[in-house]
């Protein structure tokens, strides 16, 4: 339940940021910090991202990692920077390629805004088979598909959208602009058919729709609406009462992060005030609910006048380990199945384990926190998206990588206006250390 918008929030911590950091850099990595949990640090961040007119609009949300099976060493970082459009990061985090999103149709109209990414290796195009990262574009409700080539001058990505995309949710230009639109993005390829899809989430709904991404004219790629699903938006309580999560007006609570567990056609998806679902990657069957907030159950009524929602007495009937917003969902992949689905917990800037295994349930592993490595190379705090790949990547991570966004990067950059710039970016992190600190 959203109680503090994330511009309040990220202005408190800018406030006290510096602070804040020094203090968590007395942690040690491993240890366990405020909140019981173990600590790993970063190896290294990518350049802040400003969301303002000077940095183009540019606001870190999802990474996605693709790995060079010819040279791991060389392998890639693909990410999203909403209106500042998608950049490629080498394993240093030094930018390679930075593309903008799509100009505004009309001059009244929403621009492109690049939410999340996935990848597909090997989907089948017109060209040939190719390695692609698709995105969801929410300024525009459409993918965006882009061609993964690391020799290509220029940067190794190139758009390969088909130009006849129709939009995913909206009939026209006038529901584009209402933003109700494309947002959360997992790819799947159904093992048994061999044909590759797309789950995405609408913004400010509950509904999924499982997109087929199919094979256009000149190499170009394009996609076809499956069907759609929706999940629950008001919830029965053990007292017999009716809850939904406290939102703006005819908004419902809405889906983010996603990921696909492709040995089963698993798809969890994150509810944001709710909690992590589990259900058929072909959106049939019935959904289950993984895990719940701390919030779930908890009464609230919005204040037109703040914006904000006002939170009544907790009934007791939240989950233990997720603290609201749930977002970035990813899995952690072992080669006998094993393995762990990772979920951002955005309230308390941790990351919480299940087990990957749907016998198991899921149950709930254990978690951990990103602390602060040094004064500049800082914590991890309202991570939005994550990604990891439990596979060597030469000599930099030769256990694999852990990608996150951080919310609040390094702060104390002035504005020119006496405050500061909201900062965002990514962070690398050695997988090694997390599966250690965690002992996964």
């Amino acid at each position: 339940m959203r109680t503090t918008s994330r511009t309040a929030r990220r202005a408190a911590a800018l406030a006290g940021g510096t602070a804040l950091t020094t203090l968590l850099a007395t942690i040690p990595a491993g240890a366990a910090g405020p909140h019981g949990l173990p600590a790993v640090t970063a190896n290294s961040e990518t350049a802040a991202l400003y969301d303002d007119e000077a940095g183009g609009n540019s606001d870190a949300d999802d990474p996605a990692i693709w790995r060079n099976a010819a040279d791991p060493g060389r392998s890639l970082v693909v990410a999203t920077a909403k209106e500042g459009g998608l950049r490629v990061y080498d394993l240093d985090a030094r930018l390679v390629q930075s593309l903008s999103a799509p100009e505004p149709p009309g001059a009244d109209d929403a621009p492109g805004r690049y939410n999340n990414v996935d990848l597909v290796s090997g989907l089948r195009t017109s060209a040939g088979r190719a390695d692609v990262a698709v995105v969801s574009d929410r300024g525009n409700d459409r993918l965006r598909i882009y061609r993964i080539d690391p020799s290509r001058p220029g940067g190794p990505l190139k758009d390969v959208t088909d130009p006849g995309a129709a939009p995913v949710f909206s009939a026209d230009q006038a529901e584009i602009n209402d933003q109700r639109t494309a947002y959360g993005l997992a790819t799947w390829t159904d093992k048994a058919t061999g044909r590759t899809y797309a789950l995405v989430s609408q913004r400010e709904r509950t509904r999924l729709a499982l997109l087929e991404l199919v094979p256009a004219a000149n190499g170009t790629v394009g996609y076809r609406k499956v069907r759609t699903l929706d999940l629950p938006s008001s919830f029965r309580l053990p007292d017999g009462t009716s809850w939904s999560p406290c939102a703006e007006p005819d908004e419902l609570p809405q889906v983010e992060g996603v990921v696909v567990d492709p040995a089963t056609g698993t798809l969890y998806a994150g509810q944001e005030d709710v909690g992590i679902w589990r259900l058929r990657a072909d959106l049939t069957g019935t959904p289950a609910l993984v895990d719940k907030v701390k919030e779930y159950g908890v009464p609230g009524t919005y204040d037109e006048e703040t914006e904000e929602c006002v939170p009544g007495a907790d009934p007791g009937y939240g989950g233990k380990h997720l603290t609201a917003d749930v977002e970035g969902l990813t899995l952690y992949q072992e080669r006998d199945g094993d393995g762990y689905l990772l979920a951002s917990s955005q309230g308390d800037n941790t990351f919480a384990l299940y087990d990957r295994e749907v016998s198991e349930r899921n149950e709930y592993e254990g978690g951990f926190r990103v602390a602060a490595a040094s004064a500049t190379l800082d914590s991890v705090e309202e991570c939005d998206g994550a990604a990891v790949l439990n596979a060597p990547l030469g000599t930099r991570y030769p256990r694999g990588l852990l990608v996150v966004q951080d919310g609040q990067e390094t702060p104390g950059v002035p504005d020119g206006e006496g405050g500061t710039r909201t900062a965002t970016g990514f962070k690398f992190v050695d997988l090694g250390a997390v599966v250690d600190a965690a002992d996964m």
